[in-house]
């Protein structure tokens, strides 16, 4: 009796958590993603329903939110009080086409095209460093890094010696790593030690197991950037931590880095500013602070800095990125590691491609992540067909370089991959240049990666084996469950 009673329980508790389940999941969620969360729930209610809980709201906590528009609404107040001779730095003027990206960016992540700025790009792990510790070196007031990857070893000792230095003669340096990113190499005890006996104020970021409040342990801070006294700013692709990540397997990683200076510096450090605060019992008056603009005038490109990720009600990047394909004309050209794009996404490069666009991506042949690289495989057929050139980098290298250019008039350089990951779970900055001059530079690097690049064929990709595309298909059906 006991147990016929046990097995109507269940069944109840089936129905209430399927019917709860369609009243909750579809709210505010892409058709996918829902209707992968309530086949799973369906399916498999208990076990569903636990994950969904862990694992199913991909925004940050209310807090974190809260900072993050408290940054947007002081830089609006802040830009309201310019004075006109310095209002047009912070709204330069830009090709009519090129607004319409302007205005989008800033409607998605609060801060303006900045005019007056000097990029560098910059490739190679100890060149990047070289680069980062001269400018560490001739700090005065402060310093801000913030890396998914921070790692004490060869290649970054220098780094941590200057940083070293810059406490010693009295500069402020406050260092954020990712929790989780950070967590699984060598050193790591030795490295926050250091940091402590050092002086450098440092902070893990989104703690899973934190104090003021739980966090989901797939929300990464995957941002990077290093700003020093509001005048120079890195940001790329580049973790600090040598090339072959510490793996055992010879693979190592080839970036791709910015180096600025000029008002967009500004923007970096409001990001720092905010996954401070958030990490900190910071005060609140840093974001106005932070938002307040202080950089003379000078000729330069125009450039603007995107934040993005679960802080934020969009996904910046993905919108982004998105109205970037749908505007090339001429050729997109798609540098990234992990290429998983939602449907619009997709829909807008391919539909590219077939209006003539010269389409290419550019991933890689060495895998460090089988599944995400499985998904992203899955995809090359039809991307194939619709006439996208395909190019993988060849191995034991990864192209680990994130970037899109359209035409000849709009680059991109950042944190952020073409993928489910970055779009909705990782916090990441994205620095979008207006400039002609510079895309022009990124043109001749990815032409580089390209030359070192073998071509995928529609006809070689159909023959490979049916196991391959068996695995990769269901590999796809796992980032739907964002």
């Amino acid at each position: 009796m006991g147990g016929s009673w046990l097995g109507v329980a269940a069944a109840l508790a089936h129905v209430v958590i399927v019917i709860a389940a369609l009243v909750v999941v579809p709210g505010d969620r892409k058709p996918s993603s829902a209707t992968a969360w309530l086949l799973l729930i369906t399916g498999a209610p208990f076990l569903g329903l636990a994950l969904f809980l862990m694992i199913g709201d991909p925004r940050l906590p209310r807090r974190r939110r809260e900072l993050q528009a408290r940054m947007g609404e002081a830089i609006a107040a802040s830009l309201a009080a310019l004075p006109p001779e310095r209002l047009a730095l912070f709204d330069p003027e830009v090709p009519a086409r090129d607004r319409r990206h302007v205005e989008l960016a800033r409607s998605l992540g609060g801060m303006p095209a900045t005019g007056g700025n000097r990029l560098d790009l910059l490739w190679g792990y100890d060149g990047i460093v070289a680069r980062m510790v001269e400018a560490i070196d001739a700090a005065t007031r402060y310093v801000h890094v913030e890396f998914y990857i921070v790692a004490l070893d060869e290649t970054t000792e220098p780094l941590f010696a200057a940083l070293e230095r810059a406490v010693g003669r009295g500069v402020r340096v406050r260092l954020l790593f990712d929790q989780i990113g950070s967590r699984k190499f060598p050193r790591k005890r030795e490295m926050r030690e250091r940091l402590t006996r050092a002086g450098v104020e440092w902070r893990a970021m989104l703690p899973i197991l934190g104090v003021r409040e739980w966090l989901r342990f797939d929300l990464r801070n995957h941002r990077k950037l290093l700003v020093i006294d509001a005048a120079v700013a890195f940001t790329g692709s580049m973790n600090l931590i040598e090339r072959g990540y510490h793996r055992a397997d010879g693979l190592t990683y080839e970036e791709l880095c910015v180096r600025i200076e000029g008002p967009a510096v500004l923007e970096l450090d409001a990001v720092f500013t905010v996954d401070w605060l958030s990490e900190s019992e910071g005060k609140p008056g840093e974001i106005a602070a932070a938002a307040s603009p202080g950089t003379a005038a000078a000729p330069g490109a125009v450039a603007q800095v995107l934040p993005s990720g679960s802080g934020f009600d969009d996904e910046n990047n993905l919108r982004l990125f998105t109205a970037l394909a749908h505007a090339a004309r001429r050729s997109l050209t798609i540098v990234t590691p992990y290429f998983v794009p939602d449907e619009a996404l997709m829909l807008a490069i391919t539909s590219a491609a077939r209006r003539g666009v010269a389409v290419t991506l550019v991933n890689s042949e060495a895998v460090d992540q089988a599944v995400v690289v499985a998904a992203q495989r899955s995809f090359y057929e039809e991307l194939l067909r619709d006439g996208v050139e395909i190019r993988l980098y060849r191995a034991p290298v990864l192209l680990h370089a994130k970037s899109v250019v359209v035409d000849d008039e709009i680059a991109t350089i950042g944190s952020s991959n073409l993928d489910i990951r970055s779009f909705t779970l990782n916090m990441e900055v994205t620095l979008v240049v207006y400039d002609r001059a510079f895309v022009d530079r990124l043109r001749e690097v990815i032409g580089g990666y390209v030359a070192n690049a073998s071509r995928v064929t529609l006809e070689e990709w159909r023959r490979r084996p049916v196991r391959k595309r068996l695995v990769e298909n269901i590999a796809r059906l796992t980032a739907a469950l964002q």
